[in-house]
């Protein structure tokens, strides 16, 4: 198996979704099965987008900020009557805007993406707190009738995830780009000797994270109606959770979208359903899913040192 933790995330949201069954029968049905792929479409979009920076051996803690303020700043333009349309694009702009600065500030300066996604994480987080002057934004009607229409049938948060997650599925897997992004994970040294643009992948992988958090993003104001001065709280480490949990490596060089990333979300937001429907104490929750996280983790790590001395020891 190439991945054996993506098998092991797949027998675990199988295992999930039979126990709860067993607790709750209402648990099982096509309703609620439709209900948590609309609940965990946005994380879903905005760990599809995780999953190419980790991929390179980045990271991107901005991601929650970069939602909650393009969320801020096309809410305000909206409420002050701006078109709708103009606000949206805008609001995936922004998201742009944040992926090219992180990757600039991480090629330019040579600092580590844990600390400038750290700094831009709070900027953006203040930033929206000071626009939105730390008040909930009301949305006009319309937002929820686009989180509640229909494409070819389809609810509208899945019909865009599943958009995103086949688009990001076959730009990894069937072009040159993709073969790029695996190749600096491996090893940066040995993909500027064959000639890679480095700065180009990085930079791209980055502005794809910070346009699908804001995709994300919208998807989720799209079904609240609202932004609060929470949102987008946590919402990075529930991102990272879901792209290490598919089995992409926090080391770089190996994952996927798909099924990797799509059912790590699952999983996440199954397991989230599923507590709240046995009426589960909230703080279970995030104590379940953080052992949950560590085990795969450590799987990952305990493979990470054993190939990297079997090439040590290599002939």
């Amino acid at each position: 198996m190439k991945n054996i933790h993506q098998y092991i995330t797949i027998i675990m949201l199988l295992v999930i979704t039979a126990a709860f069954s067993l607790i709750t029968p209402q648990f099982f049905s096509f309703q609620n099965f439709t209900n948590i792929l609309i609940q965990g479409s946005s994380l879903a979009i905005v760990a599809t987008g995780m999953t190419f920076v980790i991929i390179t051996r980045g990271i991107d803690l901005s991601v929650g900020s970069t939602m909650f303020l393009a969320g801020v700043i096309s809410g305000k333009m909206v409420v002050a009557d701006t078109n709708l349309w103009l606000a949206c694009l805008l609001i995936l702009l922004i998201g742009i805007l944040f992926g090219y600065i992180n990757a600039s500030l991480i090629y330019r300066f040579k600092v580590v993406p844990f600390i400038v996604t750290l700094a831009t994480f709070y900027m953006g987080r203040g930033l929206g707190l000071f626009i939105s002057e730390t008040r909930a934004v009301n949305l006009p009607d319309v937002f929820l009738s686009i989180g509640t229409s229909r494409i070819l049938g389809i609810p509208f948060p899945i019909a865009i995830l599943f958009f995103v997650v086949l688009i990001a599925h076959l730009v990894l897997t069937q072009t040159a780009y993709g073969t790029r992004v695996y190749a600096v994970g491996n090893s940066v040294e040995k993909a500027r000797k064959a000639g890679l643009p480095i700065r180009q992948v990085v930079l791209s992988a980055y502005i794809i994270c910070g346009f699908l958090a804001a995709l994300g993003g919208f998807v989720a104001i799209a079904q609240l109606g609202a932004i609060s001065p929470s949102f987008g709280m946590n919402s990075e480490l529930m991102a990272i959770s879901a792209v290490v949990l598919g089995g992409t490596s926090l080391y770089g060089g190996q994952g996927n979208v798909f099924p990797g990333t799509l059912v790590g979300a699952l999983t996440i937001q199954t397991l989230q359903n599923g507590l709240v429907m046995i009426n589960a104490n909230p703080y279970v929750y995030p104590i379940v899913t953080g052992l949950v996280i560590f085990t795969i983790v450590l799987m990952d790590s305990l493979k990470h040192r054993k190939n990297t001395r079997s090439l040590q020891t290599f002939p």
